[in-house]
């Protein structure tokens, strides 16, 4: 879980903030008092690493082209929500709470949602004794944006682990799909009793189509992993249902939907789309201090698993000013963070 926050004390207690060159949008004042975000590695930025885990990427070659070195992104330089947070016009950077390798079932050392959203109470009872109200305190939060991107890892190293997890045996693809789904419509509906008002989900990705899943896996000639993509595609074909279920039921609530999926599926004008920039170990995580790709600017992943800076810059002007309906559901991030 991370927040973005202008200036008051308790801001500096969660994830930090990369502002890169993009002043496209915003001139003045951010858009919103606050960004919070809860999600997995694609938006960590070192809250992994204190915790016993090999999920970790704070070495080189880890965010070559990042200011600071190697601070924990699993990428080349900023991610997605980094530079969502630039053109919200936030210009600090925020220390790490935590955040990586998380998922929506309870598993593992890592933080799952759960303890992200008991993380974010933590923060409202702060910003509650700074203000001396809870009631401004909510206020305050009701302004604030939200962006949850969670579930790959619910597939990658769970369902599609059968030596270590048994959820394959238990459910099918259909099935788990939909425990999945009710469990996140619970956390969702927590985040709103967090006081959560401006909500941005990030659908799933292919994750067929990583290196990880295409060295690991049997493709039978396909290009991608098709099982898994299969599997994801039923937990991203209810998200819209989702989110008009949210919309409805819950007052003054307002979530849009980014169709991962779609905008990944798409070269987007990248010329390497399933090869690793840096020297992975079995296309998983960047080998310690090995010299990554030169033409970073043309590939889509950094390691196994993560996009490079290059595919996050797609991603994040694709989902903050949509130019095509296809990638958003009923909106883009600008609209809801204006209305």
């Amino acid at each position: 879980m991370a927040l973005f926050e202008k200036k008051p004390w308790w801001a500096v207690v969660l994830v930090t903030v990369v502002i890169s060159r993009l002043q496209l949008f915003v001139v003045g004042a951010p858009l919103v008092p606050c960004y919070f975000i809860f999600g997995d590695s694609s938006a960590d930025n070192g809250s992994n690493n204190p915790l016993p885990t090999l999920a970790k990427s704070n070495y080189s070659p880890y965010e070559i082209d990042f200011p600071d070195g190697p601070t924990g992104r699993f990428t080349n330089g900023a991610t997605v929500v980094d530079l969502i947070s630039e053109l919200l016009g936030f210009d600090n950077f925020i220390p790490a709470f935590a955040s990586g390798n998380s998922d929506i079932f309870n598993g593992g050392i890592h933080v799952s949602v759960n303890k992200q959203l008991e993380n974010h109470q933590v923060i409202f009872n702060r910003i509650a004794s700074d203000l001396s109200s809870n009631n401004s305190a909510t206020q305050h939060l009701n302004k604030c944006l939200y962006s949850v991107g969670i579930g790959v890892n619910d597939y990658i190293n769970n369902y599609f682990l059968p030596h270590f997890n048994n959820t394959s045996q238990q459910f099918t693809p259909q099935q788990y799909a939909q425990v999945l789904l009710n469990q996140y419509s619970q956390q969702l509906r927590s985040l709103y009793a967090h006081r959560a008002r401006k909500i941005a989900i990030f659908g799933l990705a292919p994750a067929g189509g990583t290196p990880y899943a295409i060295a690991k896996y049997p493709r039978n000639g396909a290009p991608c992993v098709d099982s898994l993509n299969s599997a994801v595609q039923l937990f991203n074909d209810n998200l819209k249902s989702l989110v008009d279920q949210l919309n409805d039921n819950l007052t003054d609530a307002k979530l849009m939907l980014l169709i991962v999926y779609g905008i990944s599926s798409s070269a987007n004008g990248l010329k390497f789309l399933n090869e690793t920039c840096c020297p992975a170990k079995i296309s998983s995580v960047c080998d310690p201090n090995k010299t990554p790709c030169e033409n970073r600017r043309e590939y889509r992943f950094w390691d196994g698993f993560h996009p490079t800076a290059a595919d996050n810059q797609i991603a994040e002007k694709r989902s903050f000013i949509a130019l095509d309906s296809l990638d958003v559901y009923p909106f883009d991030i600008s609209n809801l963070v204006q209305n």
